[in-house]
């Protein structure tokens, strides 16, 4: 049996942060939207480590506050014990302030968060709903069918304008129905990862930040949580996953041995408790042909995903939503033609995903060290180096999201190349010659179009000075001049 149900402007797949901050965005933008989600929230998830970008973001949707309230545990950046040489920190704090901070998450507790805060925007949120098709006319999507969990012989229709896919890794559009996912042969990995009590982290970690801890085979997360407990991984080729694995009898004797082969692991997990079982994920590196096209945009995992390396799955997920909600309202608004949006959508994101793409690829090669990664970062977010108030000024902007947020609202500034003079800046280097898929420019960096906040989410054009600056802290550069205008005032 079919039912038809109300037409909506804009339909919303997937309850994950993608789906849920693109549904609230657009609800409080007054546009109708609808969001189906097949699961019953809460549930579990991993990704537990949010750049601070995602704080910004969730102004925006109205969530901060409530996340903040909900007690997760604050994070001011990271810990990297990376290599052979000394540790090195991203602190978000030092660089930009206290303002500048997100959080370490359990994720079932988060999403569930977010996705009551898309409901009390204004958003229909339907759980316990799977999609089962969409239905394109003339290459466009124009409805969805699909079925509750209570009644699944009941397909329900609607129709819609727009669609956003935030499905993940089911991928409703990319994977289901134009099966134009690839998958990255560089990061061919599984990770493996459970649950301590205790509070130990290496000496010099931001608060609430993460350690990130290489091996030669692999690297390690430490992250902290709330009610006194860690999530730690380990992260490693699936080949030499297969070969271990026949070794142990169980996951959790695996995990056990890869955290008393790592010195600084075992030291700060020593004489705590495991509090879960173990988990495995593999086969999640991929990247689909499009982005976006007439009528829908992807966001989130159903678009990408990269590794966990940098913690750049829920950024750039809270990134789309952004950039998908405010693509739609700039259309709905008459500010911008459709096709126009989409390509400014298309463009930023991809080269957000590319850019950081780029950067875990080279630390991967753990032999480059810090210098090697500082100067990519340099290269890759367009920073003169007489602008880095501190070496890593750069590489610290883009993982925490920073760069992504500035280009879209003042224009992309990786197009002024930095360059480094000495050893960090290898000779005849290319930059993205890395990663096989390559930035899509399909839109027009000197046509001015911009992000804007306020007084509305959309798309304008601006001159790059203008547009709203709610979204993105100064600069290491600007913050010092700023510190250097107070003091001589």
């Amino acid at each position: 049996m079919e039912l038809s149900t109300a037409d909506v402007k804009v339909l919303v797949v997937g309850g994950g942060p993608a789906g849920s901050l693109a549904a609230a965005l657009l609800a409080r933008a007054g546009i109708d939207v609808l969001l189906l989600e097949k699961d019953v929230f809460p549930r579990y998830h991993i990704g537990e480590a949010l750049a601070s970008s995602c704080r910004s973001i969730l102004e925006l949707a109205g969530a901060a506050q409530k996340v903040d309230d909900f007690g997760f545990m604050s994070k001011h950046g990271g810990l990297f014990r990376w290599g052979t040489e000394k540790d090195w920190c991203a602190d978000w704090t030092e660089m930009f302030g206290p303002e500048v901070r997100s959080w370490s998450v359990d994720r079932s507790e988060f999403d569930h968060v977010l996705l009551k805060n898309a409901a009390e925007q204004g958003a229909r949120v339907v759980e316990n709903a799977a999609v089962k098709r969409v239905v394109f006319e003339d290459g466009r999507p124009v409805a969805a069918e699909w079925v509750r969990g209570d009644a699944p012989e009941q397909l329900r229709t609607t129709r819609f304008d727009f669609i956003v896919d935030a499905s993940g890794r089911a991928g409703v559009l990319t994977a289901q129905h134009f099966k134009n996912r690839t998958r990255h042969e560089v990061f061919r990995n599984v990770a493996i990862w459970s649950y301590w009590d205790g509070e130990e982290l290496l000496p010099g970690t931001p608060q609430g930040g993460s350690n990130i801890i290489s091996s030669p085979d692999g690297w390690y997360w430490v992250i902290p949580l709330r009610n006194g407990r860690r999530s730690v991984g380990f992260v490693m080729h699936e080949t030499a996953f297969r070969e271990r694995r026949r070794d142990y009898d169980s996951l959790e004797d695996f995990l056990s041995a890869l955290v008393d082969e790592s010195d600084t692991v075992r030291s700060l997990v020593q004489g705590d408790t495991r509090l879960a079982k173990a988990r495995v994920e593999q086969d999640y590196s991929y990247v689909s042909g499009d982005f976006s096209g007439p009528g829908y945009f992807v966001a989130g995992d159903a678009a990408c995903f990269l590794d966990p390396l940098l913690s750049s799955g829920v950024h750039l997920a809270s990134y789309s939503a952004l950039l998908a909600a405010a693509s739609i309202v700039a259309v709905v608004d008459g500010d911008t033609e459709e096709s126009e949006a989409s390509a400014f959508y298309e463009s930023l994101y991809r080269n957000a995903y590319t850019r950081m793409l780029a950067m875990v690829s080279r630390m991967y090669d753990q032999y480059q060290g810090q210098a090697g990664y500082f100067w990519l970062a340099q290269r890759l977010t367009g920073t003169p180096a007489e602008r880095a108030v501190q070496p890593n000024s750069a590489f610290v902007e883009l993982v925490a999201g920073i760069s992504d947020l500035f280009d879209a609202q003042h224009g992309k500034e990786s197009d002024q190349v930095a360059t480094v003079p000495g050893p960090a800046a290898p000779a005849n280097e290319d930059t993205l010659g890395l990663v096989e898929i390559m930035p899509r420019d399909l839109y027009d960096d000197n046509s001015q179009l911009r992000l804007v906040t306020s007084p509305r989410l959309g798309l304008r054009r601006e001159q790059p000075a203008t547009g709203g600056g709610r979204l993105r802290p100064p600069r290491p550069a600007e913050a010092a001049e700023q510190a250097d205008l107070t003091t001589a005032g």
